[in-house]
């Protein structure tokens, strides 16, 4: 006889459609504040703060690189980084290993942008999380976590 795992207890009903409510109200959040970007001209995108980010611990990154860092195709990566270099917050040179390969890194303009930028949003998102436990963050990052996981698994099975 082969013993099975029992299966797990089911989540309380109640508490996984609150849980659903406030994750459509974070989805539609990120939504329109996608759309604001497209009405500020010649401001960055938060796509175009995230390339940035992904470039700031000094080294110097591929656009395929970039593109898994930020979770872009490497098409959208490219124009966006013409884009970042035209104002002058990113260098690209050619890599002296692989001539087919690209390499971007910041510009001191760019760290400058960045550093602004994160003054800006630091204080906002801990002011956001100042309520909540340490412990009720690392439940909150291992839920959103799971729930990733199980989007890229629903698209998997479609």
């Amino acid at each position: 006889m082969t013993a099975t795992a029992p299966d797990p207890p089911a989540p309380d009903l109640a508490a996984t459609e609150e849980l659903r409510r406030a994750f459509k109200a974070v989805m539609a959040a990120v939504r329109r504040l996608r759309g604001r970007e497209t009405h500020r001209p010649g401001a960055l995108s938060n796509a175009q703060y995230g390339l940035l980010f992904g470039l700031t611990d000094g080294c110097e990154l591929s656009a395929r690189d970039l593109a898994e860092s930020a979770e872009l195709t490497a098409g959208t990566v490219t124009q966006m980084l013409e884009v970042l270099e035209a104002a002058g917050l990113v260098k690209r040179t050619r890599s002296t290993e692989d001539r087919r390969v690209v390499l971007t890194a910041l510009t001191d303009r760019g760290r400058e942008v960045l550093t602004e930028h994160r003054a800006r949003i630091e204080p906002r998102w801990r002011a956001a999380l100042v309520e909540f436990t340490p412990e009720e963050l690392h439940t909150a990052a291992r839920v959103l976590g799971r729930l990733a996981f199980y989007l890229d698994q629903l698209g998997d099975q479609e």
